[in-house]
């Protein structure tokens, strides 16, 4: 299933999200709820969960009527959580 709903992001969604140097990843799929997290410049944009809404939710539902609903999961990537606490540990100047 995760395949299927890849296919459908690489078609239907991602082409939308690069234009404004944005990406989407599946976190899981689970009971017909794809969780997802937005990337890039996406992944702080005040729009995001109306893109969730208006693009990413209508075009997934669509193509793959197994995903029932998609959750938008928010915060900060675990990179930049690495990259913070090398920074306050001085690692980095």
């Amino acid at each position: 299933m995760i395949e299927k709903i890849e296919e459908a992001l690489d078609i239907y969604v991602r082409p939308k999200l690069i234009e404004h140097f944005g990406n989407v990843r599946i976190i899981d799929f689970k009971d017909g709820i794809l969780r997802i997290k937005l990337e890039g410049q996406c992944s702080n944009c005040p729009s995001a969960k109306f893109t969730v809404e208006d693009t990413i939710e209508k075009e997934i539902i669509s193509h793959v009527p197994e995903v029932k609903s998609i959750v938008l999961i928010e915060g900060v990537s675990d990179s930049l959580l690495e990259f913070a606490k090398k920074i306050l540990q001085k690692e980095i100047k």
